[in-house]
């Protein structure tokens, strides 16, 4: 039976940009209530800002769980949470061997223990009511490894192990963990990274599109686009020397090495700023 999202109680980490953004605005305006956290209070605010009561915001730093502790009580009041759209990341890029150790902390940081703390602060009231779902953002590199992001793919193997694993703990309790795998995605984050060949880019609302369908019936793992997954599971399941000469022939392994450094610039900036 399809879940109705009207009436929804949804939490969205990383909501002032890109996918976060795309998917409160999406769940909004679905008759949920959202409630946005981002390190950027101001721009999270002016995305609340067109729902009125039902969308509110809070700065929300997801690596400290006393920040998470001050924004579920400074949200209470939509609660209780029917889901926790996991979703705040970042990808500096470059090589490992000149990435200065500050970033590769943050990394795992914002993108592990931020999804970990938040598991922590808002599953066990979904345990305790019987009900519930958690939604994590990871990235196709989860699950297909790729030169010049190292840390970030890392990162990311680790949130697909950490949703496999909670999935497993949480079903016994009525709490469902769904997996979500992008591919490139057209937002700041992924500024100057191209498409592999033959994958069409997707945009940041193609990603709230699946989230949503997540939140109506949930499954383990969904893929955007969906077509990838069949072909890179099945890839992976072929024998390493076969692999390898797919991946010389094809650009996917090449990706966040050809991205435009020009065009990455204000985001790694930022994101290199914010992990000082």
């Amino acid at each position: 039976m399809s879940r109705k999202i009207s009436g929804m109680a949804v939490i969205v980490t990383g909501g002032a940009r890109g996918i976060g953004r795309a998917t409160a605005e999406r769940l909004a305006r679905l008759g949920a209530s959202v409630a946005i956290g981002d390190l950027d209070a101001d721009l999270a605010a002016t995305v609340a800002a067109p729902f009125g009561d039902r969308v509110v915001s809070e700065r929300l730093d997801v690596t400290d769980p006393a920040s998470w502790r001050d924004f579920l009580a400074a949200v209470s009041e939509l609660g209780p949470w029917d889901a926790l759209i996991n979703n705040a990341g970042i990808m500096p890029l470059g090589s490992l061997l000149k990435e200065p150790d500050q970033i590769t902390r943050t990394i795992f940081d914002v993108n592990v223990f931020g999804m970990i703390n938040g598991t922590k602060a808002v599953a066990p009231g979904m345990v305790d009511r019987g009900h519930g779902h958690i939604v994590n953002v990871a990235s196709a590199v989860g699950r297909l490894a790729v030169a010049n992001g190292a840390t970030y793919s890392a990162s990311k193997f680790a949130v697909v192990g950490f949703s496999e694993a909670m999935r497993a703990e949480l079903a016994p309790d009525g709490v469902d963990v769904t997996l979500i795998l992008p591919t490139v995605v057209q937002t700041e984050l992924s500024a100057g990274v191209p498409a592999a060949k033959g994958v069409k880019p997707v945009t940041a609302e193609d990603v709230a599109k699946v989230i949503e369908s997540a939140l109506r019936k949930p499954r383990a793992e969904l893929w955007v686009p969906r077509w990838v997954q069949g072909p890179t599971k099945f890839t992976q399941a072929l024998p390493r020397r076969v692999t390898a000469v797919l991946d010389r022939l094809s650009d996917a392994g090449k990706v966040l090495s050809r991205a435009d450094p020009a065009a990455r610039e204000a985001y790694e900036e930022r994101a290199r700023r914010n992990a000082g």
